[in-house]
């Protein structure tokens, strides 16, 4: 039988903030397509969708471009709650500027595909940071810590919640203001979520009900 609250979470590989091509003009309707091809593929309607929820690592996108620094041993961005060090800084600069840029524009809205319910959430600097409190990892300890955390909430779904409202990383305040927050100074590269904001009804309610795209 169809579960019309059901989660389902679809991974993009890939981050649309910072995509070359992708600008404030258009990535409302780059989210859209990539709605769009997820609801052919599986047979959905824009009807069939309850909301989107979409999860942003920040990636440091609001620093100050100071804390953006040069180091030759750093072939891919090497990232701590400081800086951002870099063996072509100069890509970093330019990366921040598209990124930002494109998050002001979706912070802000509220409808993605014509009607359907939308809001952005981040994770700073990304998943890892929140969830494992690890920055930089390789992809063989992402794949091992998702393993894990999946098993260690996979049946308390209280705790999960817990973890993600509670915790001291967990933004507070409503939404307008946890975006605010974490465009200040350093804070998207520090330990940061607003995802309980999200999850706000569904500790009142313990009903799951947003459709998601991660």
């Amino acid at each position: 039988m169809y579960d019309k609250n059901a989660v389902y979470v679809e991974i993009t590989h890939g981050d649309i903030t910072s995509r070359n091509g992708v600008t404030v003009g258009n990535i409302a309707s780059k989210i859209g397509d990539m709605i769009r091809g997820y609801a052919n593929a599986n047979h959905y309607k824009v009807g069939d969708f309850q909301e989107v929820i979409h999860l942003i690592d920040m990636d440091g996108a609001f620093i100050p471009s100071s804390l953006i620094v040069q180091d030759e041993n750093a072939i891919k961005p090497f990232y701590t709650e400081n800086e951002i060090k870099s063996a072509q800084p100069d890509q970093i600069l330019l990366r921040n500027a598209r990124k930002s840029e494109n998050i002001n524009r979706i912070c802000l809205m509220g409808k993605v595909w014509g009607s359907v319910p939308y809001r952005a959430y981040y994770m700073s600097a990304n998943l890892d940071h929140v969830l494992y409190n690890k920055l930089n990892s390789s992809d063989k300890d992402k794949e091992n810590d998702a393993f894990l955390f999946a098993k260690r909430y996979k049946d308390h779904l209280d705790e999960f919640l817990q973890f993600i409202a509670d915790s001291d990383f967990s933004v507070v305040g409503d939404f307008k203001e946890s975006w605010e927050f974490i465009k200040e100074g350093k804070h998207s590269l520090e330990r940061h979520t607003n995802l309980r904001i999200c999850f706000k009804k569904i500790r009142e309610e313990r009903t799951v009900n947003p459709c998601v795209i991660d």
